[in-house]
């Protein structure tokens, strides 16, 4: 399945938005726990760092498939807004980013 989404604009961005939720929800409910409440502010930085990553792509991909797509401004504000809100990438990718959502 992976394998047919990544051929795709659209597939590229829904797998970097699922990873960037993952991200999302480690660095909030496993490193932020170990930073604050043992110490250890090495797992913030090596998941903040790839959190990183995964956003910036997730913006960037987000540009091109709304661009490519002929997406409302819209839907690529509120595409943009679920990544801010944790489990929003999931909210948003089963609402909105599939071939036959409409928004």
């Amino acid at each position: 399945m992976i394998q047919s989404l990544a051929k795709t604009s659209l597939g590229r961005f829904r797998i970097i938005a699922f990873l960037e939720g993952c991200s999302f929800l480690i660095l909030l409910g496993i490193a932020m726990p170990l930073k604050y409440l043992l110490g250890k502010p090495e797992a913030v930085r090596m998941v903040g760092m790839a959190h990183g990553v995964l956003f910036v792509l997730f913006a960037l991909l987000l540009l091109q498939v709304t661009i490519e797509k002929g997406w409302s401004i819209k839907k690529a504000v509120l595409s943009f807004l679920s990544s801010l809100v944790p489990f929003g990438t999931f909210y948003a990718d089963a609402k909105w980013f599939n071939e036959k959502a409409n928004l």
